[in-house]
């Protein structure tokens, strides 16, 4: 059997890897070993450990490195923190693969510790395109991966453009749509009943992180989001953002706005809560990845917010504005009573797969052969 240790920083990521967990431990020819970093480890952002402990998943090591200043500083030094106990994670688990997801920090520091000790590495959704630093340590992380899982056709193109050899690159579609095919959510009827909203009247999701890059504005910017929401008087359900740079002083501006009752404000959510919430809404608002990849499945209007998603592959339910409140409120009318755009949004195609993901990642992954051709890596140009 391979031994395959996973990495998982965030609520919002273990919600994507999820179903890609559960095909790996169904594999008679794999073994999981998980690592829970960071935000899941903090009452501040929830603790969300629980939630992966309460789905039956071992967990094998528990590193808890997150930076408790608001600045990208503060962040960089925790990386160098996280890395001394990755590694010693890793030294202990001696895992065949290490996998990992996206472009955080815990996945960097993984794909690096991982690339010293001679483990190969397999990456899901490289290849992608977005804002933030997030592109640059994606394609960072592309570069030291061995097995590279993409989304979609046109993120395996970019990934053999930065020279990775073809038969290295994979196309299996987005493992956060598997959950959302094949899986049964909670009903809207049990959802609203919980988080005490009225599904006769509109309901607006917010879920905005802040851009590293731009850590200063990060309260201005949420501070226009929810000017439009009051203004607007929707029922809103907010989920507080990321531990990332910027990110807690959006969390004051937030407190300020929870005076409204008709503003519900969350920490996290357990992901199929969120799935449901998606399903219910009416609106999305914000700049989450899901509001890009997921919301297409549910005929979700969205209102991306800023460049925290520049360039990132995305269908016709998505319309962009600035961080700018007159904008923001236009978008969300747009999206509310635009009977056109309903009618098309409802009709999108989501094109980041057809929820087999985490399916094929298990079955390219118990057939590789870990030898000398895949762990030496050679540029095609």
């Amino acid at each position: 059997m391979k031994k395959i240790a996973v990495i998982t920083g965030t609520r919002a990521e273990y919600g994507i890897l999820k179903s890609v967990l559960r095909q790996i431990e169904a594999n008679p020819k794999l073994n999981l070993s998980l690592i829970v970093i960071g935000m899941h480890l903090s009452a501040e952002f929830g603790y969300t450990v629980k939630e992966i402990e309460e789905d039956g998943f071992k967990i094998d090591a528990k590193i808890d490195a997150l930076h408790g200043k608001d600045t990208g500083a503060a962040m960089a030094k925790s990386i160098g923190i996280c890395m001394a106990r990755t590694a010693g994670a890793l030294e202990k688990i001696k895992p065949d693969v290490l996998l990992i997801l996206g472009d955080r920090s815990e996945m960097l520091v993984g794909a690096v510790s991982a690339t010293y000790m001679g483990i190969p590495i397999a990456h899901i959704h490289g290849g992608d395109i977005s804002g933030n630093v997030d592109e640059p340590v994606r394609h960072a992380i592309t570069k030291l991966a061995h097995i590279h899982f993409a989304a979609t056709k046109e993120s395996a193109d970019r990934i053999v453009k930065m020279g990775e050899e073809p038969w290295r690159v994979h196309v299996v579609g987005a493992p956060g749509l598997d959950l959302i095919l094949n899986e049964k959510i909670p009903e809207p009827r049990e959802i609203a009943r919980k988080y005490g909203l009225d599904l006769s009247k509109p309901v607006v999701l917010v879920v905005q992180h802040s851009v590293i890059t731009e850590a200063d504005d990060a309260p201005k910017q949420i501070r226009e989001t929810l000017d439009a929401i009051v203004e607007l008087g929707y029922q809103t359900v907010l989920i507080y953002p990321n531990a990332d740079a910027g990110g807690r002083r959006m969390i004051e501006v937030i407190r300020d706005y929870e005076k409204y009752p008709f503003i519900k404000t969350f920490r996290s959510v357990v992901h199929k809560e969120y799935l449901s919430l998606m399903r219910l809404a009416d609106v999305m608002v914000g700049n989450s990845s899901s509001g890009i990849i997921e919301a297409p499945s549910f005929g979700l209007p969205v209102v991306n917010i800023g460049p925290r998603q520049e360039g990132r592959q995305r269908a016709e339910n998505v319309i962009d504005v600035d961080y700018d409140k007159e904008e923001i409120k236009t978008a969300i009318q747009k999206s509310l009573y635009d009977e056109k755009f309903k009618e098309k949004v409802k009709n999108v195609k989501n094109f980041y797969g057809d929820g087999k993901a985490g399916m094929r990642i298990a079955s390219v992954l118990s057939d590789v052969r870990i030898d000398k051709r895949l762990l030496e890596k050679r540029m095609t140009y």
